[in-house]
């Protein structure tokens, strides 16, 4: 790339790259309430008339999981408009408390389904990790008059008895990096965090004991729309056994693998991740 001196460049050149900037991080934030009553807060950018949703991870939220898509997705897909959530207790979309029992998937993926409806766009694609990877399976299982195309990673249709004991060996937030804490501290505080994450931990162990540790598998037979599973080869959070299962029962399923990544591969490969979900989305089926 030509080195361009400052002095002479930078009067004509500051205003277009401030005038790009604003264009490629516009997006608006506000709240808006369901049927029943809750009040959950989104985040939008892009002005197109298809519609993505991204659903975050495990107590996550729009900006500390979806900020690099937020943000550049629009660039990739002038034709969608990109939603993010908080789901209901996590992020922003405080009060209520978060909930926990054997059904929060499940219902996570209702309040999905109502949140696209009272924005009226009843019809949308899914980009969903982790736990939010989960609840996209769900929402195209269930809803599929509403789901055009689901994209997961970091997902899993069940949790084995592996996993089950990992989440308790990482269940005391103080044995974390401070690097892993500090964003979900920044939005819960230090005691809330702790709390919401051993919460979390005690809904997956008794969905592991009651059921048998079923996600969504029965919602993993019935997705139609075409799905794209991404996966970080090393990802340390989800046992390997769980590409082969959701590749062999999803119908129509395209898949690509980061033979370095690990659980976020999002945000970690953040440019081809993006590039590679846009190509998806706008192929014809």
């Amino acid at each position: 790339m030509i080195q361009l001196r400052p002095a002479i460049y930078s009067l004509v050149l500051k205003p277009v790259v401030n005038l790009a900037a604003m264009q490629r991080y516009n997006h608006t934030e506000k709240k808006t309430q369901l049927s029943n009553g809750i009040a959950i807060n989104y985040v939008q950018s892009g002005k197109g008339d298809k519609s993505v949703l991204l659903m975050p991870g495990a107590l996550g939220s729009a900006w500390t999981d979806f900020k690099p898509q937020i943000e550049k997705l629009p660039e990739l897909l002038p034709n969608h408009t990109i939603i993010a959530w908080d789901p209901p207790g996590y992020g922003k979309s405080q009060p209520p408390a978060r909930q926990f029992d054997l059904d929060f998937f499940q219902k996570d993926a209702s309040f999905a389904a109502d949140l696209m409806r009272a924005l009226g766009r009843p019809k949308f694609s899914i980009l969903g990790w982790s736990d939010g990877g989960i609840t996209g399976i769900i929402v195209a299982g269930r809803y599929v008059e509403c789901v055009e195309k689901l994209i997961i990673w970091g997902a899993g249709a069940y949790l084995n008895a592996e996993e089950e004991k990992a989440l308790h060996a990482i269940r005391d937030v103080q044995k974390w990096s401070q690097r892993m804490r500090e964003p979900m501290e920044k939005v819960y505080g230090v005691e809330g965090f702790a709390k919401l994450w051993s919460d979390w931990v005690d809904a997956a162990s008794a969905i592991f004991r009651q059921r048998k540790g079923d996600f969504c598998c029965a919602e993993v037979n019935k997705i139609k729309a075409p799905t794209f599973i991404l996966h970080g080869k090393k990802d340390p959070m989800i046992a390997a056994e769980h590409i082969p299962y959701l590749r062999e029962r999803i119908q129509c399923c395209q898949y690509y693998e980061f033979p370095d990544g690990k659980h976020n591969i999002h945000l970690r490969y953040a440019d081809e991740f993006n590039k590679l979900v846009a190509e998806f989305l706008l192929k014809k089926p």
